[in-house]
């Protein structure tokens, strides 16, 4: 095997902080949080991961629209919504 020079040090000095602003934020989307507020927490830079609990479409139609329309994704996978902001893609190669 040959050596492999990687200078984590200098790596890390070429990291942008700026852009690391959001969170993952767990949750469950049954209807007790207002929409309002998913759509506040990815405007923040934040990716949803809500377990759903009901019909996805009746749950999702008070912020899903607004969340697309700004540039944001939606995916529904198994029994979890994905939901990120924009400049966050949802990366279904592995699917």
């Amino acid at each position: 095997m040959s050596d492999f020079n990687l200078d984590l040090s200098s790596a890390e000095d070429q990291l942008d902080d700026e852009d690391l602003n959001g969170d993952v934020v767990l949750g469950v989307l049954d209807g007790g949080t207002e929409p309002r507020e998913w759509v506040r927490l990815v405007d923040d830079g934040n990716v949803l991961f809500l377990a759903v609990e009901g019909d996805l479409n009746e749950l999702a139609t008070g912020f899903a629209r607004e969340i697309k329309d700004m540039g944001g994704q939606l995916m529904h996978f198994r029994k979890f919504l994905v939901v990120t902001p924009p400049g966050v893609d949802i990366d279904t190669n592995r699917l």
